[in-house]
């Protein structure tokens, strides 16, 4: 018997449906909705908006600062899909759709599937209203306070007619982007199989809750080609390595409506919608279809991500056990895709374990310009053979001019599990400095399609950041298709007085830095001036200090933010190493602050 026989098998069993099952009761396979560790949803009637929680969380990911800076980033013209497990049981109706007046979705951009029938009209005889499902989408695509509010449509499943009659039969659906809140509730390396194949072979992106609270990943959150989302406010959320020792959750988020993954994955998945159609109409260059591959959209969500406190890697785990690549943040992760497609500058083959040589004059793939910025992507191909690895170079030159200055750099490699396969071919990810030859970090997992290096005190230099696959008898193929994002930059605020004010400002990109004050360099003294709310003024953050005295407090400005305090100040609950700080007289009568300073992250 085939495994979905086995796992049908296992339910009927029971004597209980697929889904719907309450916990006390489920079997490790049900399918079931990811909104509490202890019990899915029950008792749900026809419940309109009651019992529906709308809380917006827009600055959180960036989503504030970029519909500032940017003109009509909603999602449109992206067709999505939301599976939701279902709360009925027994002999009830299946309860997963999402009421269209709740989420603010006019009804006839909404379409509801179970079980070989489909509807436009709501409400319908195919199930009834889950209240999960209107938190979802309410985050999802919901008006005005999900992420990607004019969606082209969505397709709302329930999720055993998703799974079972389209990912497992491979029949093809309309929708790109996938949001799952909800899991297997145990990971089944078969089951996500079907998903990554399902990617490969249609190119739609997975984006998954991880699973529950205080539990590991599980399926399909755990396939390859998707993204499994944490939960940020939440200490418990679930947590890697998988079983087979990949790297999982990929990214994280804050969780609105509850702090659970259900409410996470959302944010991830309106984000990925945007990517979408910024790519789609050539924000990020004339390759839209590299652009919008579920690879470089992978790619960009995670290195536009920002570290928490306590955020590590090491080259053989390139993602945080429970963060990931780190916190979604749109607004990076859009400003990425603008910055263009940027091919390597050189490609070669060296013999197999043989490091590759670094040459310093190559042709740049990037430079950064006179504020020390440079962010990019690129979708490329590598290949090796049986008896030589490839090595596709890509040289930045990294400077802003100013003696002593430090980058920022974070860089993401993604590629594939192929259809049909069970293996994954052998990319790596390296960062040379290309003046002295000296390797400065690397992502070389043996087990994971995703590398990732972040270096948060990079010396101004040129540099070679190798794209890398291994030859030889376990290559699952000699061509790799691939997608590459990177950031290089460096943040300081300025000063300038207005009248008798001072006004600070810094960058709106790199989104993630916030001004908080402090009445010396004490550890832990550092805290958010509920009266100076930044607004946003071409571009920039703007803070207004009336009234200041050039002799008394100072502007500290951090640029670099790593896993320890600086030198002099910061500490276990500061994240951060303290470079390139820059002073400048500043005093406010309104409030009693002796210094501020820019600091990430932001929540």
């Amino acid at each position: 018997m085939n495994n979905i026989g086995k796992l049908k098998r296992v339910l009927v069993v029971c004597g209980l449906p697929l889904l719907g099952l309450n916990l006390a009761q489920a079997n490790p396979t049900d399918i079931t909705p990811l909104d509490s560790d202890t019990n899915i949803l029950s008792g749900l009637g026809t419940l309109g908006s009651s019992g529906v929680s709308i809380n917006p969380y827009p600055d959180t990911i960036g989503l504030t600062a970029l519909r500032a800076i940017t003109t009509n980033l909603n999602g449109a013209g992206v067709w999505v899909a939301q599976p939701e497990a279902s709360a009925g049981s027994g002999s009830l109706p299946s309860y997963f759709e999402a009421n269209p007046s709740v989420t603010g979705l006019p009804t006839n951009r909404i379409t509801f599937f179970n079980n070989g029938s489909s509807s436009d009209l709501f409400p319908n005889l195919l199930g009834g209203e889950s209240s999960h499902a209107d938190n979802v989408g309410i985050d999802f695509y919901g008006i005005p306070f999900g992420v990607a509010t004019n969606v082209a449509h969505v397709d709302n499943y329930d999720a055993s007619t998703f799974v079972y009659d389209y990912v497992y039969v491979n029949a093809p659906i309309s929708a790109r982007v996938i949001n799952q809140s909800y899991t297997f509730g145990a990971y089944y390396n078969f089951a996500d199989q079907w998903f990554d194949n399902y990617a490969a072979q249609y190119g739609v992106l997975f984006i998954s809750g991880a699973g529950y609270n205080n539990a590991p990943v599980y399926s399909p959150a755990s396939c390859y080609n998707g993204i499994a989302v944490g939960v940020y406010n939440n200490s418990g959320s679930p947590y890697g390595p998988l079983p087979d020792g990949r790297s999982k959750p990929d990214i994280t988020a804050w969780g609105n409506q509850d702090t659970v993954t259900s409410y996470s994955t959302p944010l991830v998945s309106g984000s990925a919608a945007i990517l979408m159609q910024a790519g789609n109409r050539g924000d990020g260059g004339t390759d839209t279809n590299s652009a919008t591959d579920i690879r470089t959209l992978k790619a960009l969500l995670l290195n536009g991500a920002i570290k928490p406190v306590g955020w590590t890697n090491t080259p053989a785990q390139p993602l945080h056990r429970i963060y990931g690549a780190g916190i979604v943040n749109v607004l990076n992760s859009y400003e990425q895709l603008a910055g263009g497609k940027h091919a390597f500058g050189r490609s070669g083959t060296v013999p197999i374990g043989v490091a590759p040589t670094i040459v310093g004059d190559a042709p740049l793939s990037g430079q950064t310009d006179a504020g020390g910025l440079l962010r990019g992507w690129d979708f490329n191909t590598i290949t090796s053979s049986d008896s030589a690895d490839a090595v596709n170079h890509y040289y930045f030159e990294v400077t802003n001019g100013t003696p002593g200055a430090t980058f920022t750099t974070t860089a993401t490699l993604v590629w594939n599990l192929q259809l049909n396969q069970s293996a994954i071919n052998n990319l790596k990810l390296s960062l040379y400095n290309a003046d002295n030859g000296q390797l400065v970090n690397c992502s070389t997992s043996l087990v994971d399609n995703v590398q990732h290096v972040y270096v948060p005190t990079l010396p101004a230099g040129r540099y070679d950041l190798q794209v890398g696959k291994a030859g030889g008898s376990g290559m699952v193929s000699p061509d790799e298709s691939y997608a590459l994002a990177f950031e290089f930059f460096t943040i300081t605020a300025q000063t300038a007085g207005v009248n008798t004010n001072l006004v600070v400002s810094w960058p709106v990109y790199p989104g993630g830095f916030q001004l908080i004050a402090a009445t010396n360099f004490v550890a832990g003294n550092w805290t958010v001036p509920t009266n100076l709310t930044p607004v946003i003024v071409a571009g920039q953050y703007q803070v207004t200090l009336p009234a200041f005295d050039p002799n008394a407090i100072h502007l500290v400005t951090v640029t670099n933010v790593g896993g320890s305090g600086g030198p002099g100040f910061g500490g276990s609950g500061d994240a951060g190493t303290t470079t390139n700080v820059v002073t400048v007289p500043v005093y406010n009568n309104n409030v009693d602050l002796h210094y501020l300073r820019l600091r990430r992250p932001n929540l």
